[in-house]
């Protein structure tokens, strides 16, 4: 009879997980196509404004350091008022005056430059890798020198709190506002880009993955001889890369199975043999709180058949 209550709430499990997979797996569809395609025209629309004004530039700026700077981004707005008012004094036909030259300034991943209309656009390369994997937009406008900027629109994802930041620093510290926008999204496309690479390298051996829309809870399940490892992830704050919260547990299958390993873990634990307690994999938890997720998952499969055996030798005591 216990043996088929078991098998029952094994399967009754079984269910419940395909059930809650076939959930996640919608929720994954909807997350990807908000995120991407609700302002897609947008970004084709501005990547062509940007593609246009470094196409047609007359100088391009490199910065570093402190040259980027209150008084720079003064000088860029300066210019942007300057243009407008020397187009529309500009008669018909007449050359282009001096003013009107375009200058792309570049400042480390960020690219800034003066766009029809008074406005100053700023395109994020985000990287992974050494490679740039996306292109987001910012594009600041202000009514006058004197005014405050505001964003006017951006194709940042629409999860990431670029008005919170417009709120706070925009106003006082364009400067911060401007980088604060590029930690965000390149954050973000970090933490993306580990999971679509452990997912490429090693999805033949996840049981179960999923992920908050801006990729700051990761949760996945694994499955090792007579045991399932379940992973979770959870990060400080949308500009870490690295998860602060991490839990690595090694759960026992159930007895049904005859299962060797699964009789050992709850002998080891001192648990009764209708409990399953799990054991914690405290090597792996260090590794994913200091190395990107591949780099960790990789060391945590490759060393737990010996972690296992050390835990319970260490339980059975």
């Amino acid at each position: 009879m216990g043996e088929t209550s078991s098998m029952q709430g094994d399967t009754s499990l079984v269910a419940t997980r395909e059930r809650f997979s076939s959930v996640l797996k919608r929720y994954g569809e909807l997350a990807e196509r908000l995120s991407r395609d609700s302002d897609k025209n947008v970004f084709e629309r501005l990547q062509r404004e940007f593609e246009a004004a470094c196409y047609s530039k007359t100088r391009e700026i490199c910065l570093d350091g402190e040259e980027w700077n209150d008084g720079l981004l003064a000088t860029i707005r300066e210019r942007v008022h300057m243009e407008v008012e020397s187009r529309a004094m500009q008669l018909p036909g007449s050359p282009r005056s001096p003013l009107a030259e375009k200058i792309i300034y570049k400042v480390g991943t960020k690219i800034l430059c003066c766009l029809d209309g008074a406005r100053i656009g700023i395109r994020y390369e985000a990287l992974y890798g050494g490679y740039v994997r996306e292109h987001y937009h910012c594009v600041l406008e202000s009514k006058s020198f004197l005014q405050k900027m505001t964003v006017l629109e951006h194709t940042v994802p629409f999860f990431l709190p670029i008005r919170e930041a417009e709120n706070n620093f925009l106003s006082s510290n364009a400067i911060k506002f401007i980088d604060h926008v590029g930690e965000l999204v390149q954050a973000y496309v970090d933490r993306r880009e580990q999971v679509r690479l452990t997912k490429e390298l090693y999805g033949n051996q996840l049981k179960e993955l999923y992920h908050s829309l801006p990729y700051d809870m990761v949760e996945f399940m694994l499955g090792h001889c007579d045991c399932n490892i379940t992973v979770s992830l959870k990060y400080a704050d949308l500009l870490s890369i690295l998860p602060t919260r991490v839990s690595v547990l090694a759960w026992p299958v159930s007895e049904s199975k005859n299962s060797s390993t699964a009789k050992k873990l709850r002998k080891g634990n001192g648990a009764s043999e209708n409990r399953d307690v799990p054991l914690r994999l405290t090597y792996a938890e260090d590794a994913l709180r200091t190395m990107s997720l591949p780099e960790a998952y990789a060391d945590m499969v490759l060393n737990l058949p010996e972690e296992l055996s050390e835990l319970n030798t260490q339980r059975n005591v």
